[in-house]
């Protein structure tokens, strides 16, 4: 744990989500390692297969990168951040302010374990939902809600994103293997996810159906499904 996420969310175990170093400029805006290595294709694989006008919906935003980064690709894009972290909303608010075009709103409090997501409800209908990089970090009851939530939330035809490391299946990448016991000594309750067993049957369950998965670097993958 670092200096600089002392005040980070932890897990019930103690641990901090936050998995690296993150610099804050005097703004508040505060920049992730890894975002700064993967944007650019996250973005890319975002605008071929999600919509590029109406309104997103983030979860667990984290510092906020992602929205400023999408939306300043996509000029008909309104997003929205939401995350449980009070140090990353503060984030998200300072790169909502910073970008200054007003396609950038929130951050909402949603916790996707909680049956009603507050304000996320009341302005549903979604043209889609994005998620990067949580459900790996987080009990899989924060995936089965996110799941469930897209379902619920989404306008038919929306799409939901989620980028994050998996297994496929039963197999898994020795890399994403290694990252999944580190994560569970972490937190027992935390790591990869495997996409066939244990995604898409909550996907079914909601209505989503799998529409693609993009291979990414480093052994990631954005995963994509739309609702019927």
């Amino acid at each position: 744990m670092t200096d600089e996420n002392a005040t980070y969310q932890k897990a019930k175990s103690g641990q901090p989500l936050a998995l690296e170093k993150r610099d804050t400029t005097e703004d508040g805006r505060r920049f992730s390692p890894s975002i700064g290595r993967n944007k650019d294709v996250v973005r890319d694989a975002f605008l071929r297969v999600m919509p590029v006008q109406g309104s997103i919906l983030e979860i667990a935003s984290g510092t906020g990168e992602h929205g400023a980064h999408i939306t300043a690709a996509a000029p008909d894009l309104a997003w929205t951040y939401s995350d449980i972290d009070p140090v990353s909303q503060a984030s998200q608010a300072a790169w909502r302010d910073h970008e200054g075009h007003q396609r950038l709103s929130g951050p909402l409090t949603v916790d996707t374990t909680a049956d009603h997501w507050g304000d996320a409800e009341t302005q549903a209908p979604w043209d889609g939902l994005f998620c990067a990089n949580m459900i790996h970090i987080a009990p899989f009851a924060a995936a089965i809600g996110l799941i469930s939530g897209a379902g619920r939330l989404l306008r038919p035809g929306g799409r939901l994103l989620i980028y994050g490391p998996f297994a496929r299946d039963g197999d898994i990448a020795p890399s994403n293997a290694r990252f999944s016991e580190d994560l569970k000594r972490r937190d027992p309750s935390w790591g990869v996810r495997d996409l066939d067993l244990d995604i898409l049957p909550l996907a079914q369950r909601a209505g989503l159906e799998l529409l693609k998965v993009i291979d990414m670097p480093a052994n990631n993958f954005s995963v994509v499904f739309e609702k019927a």
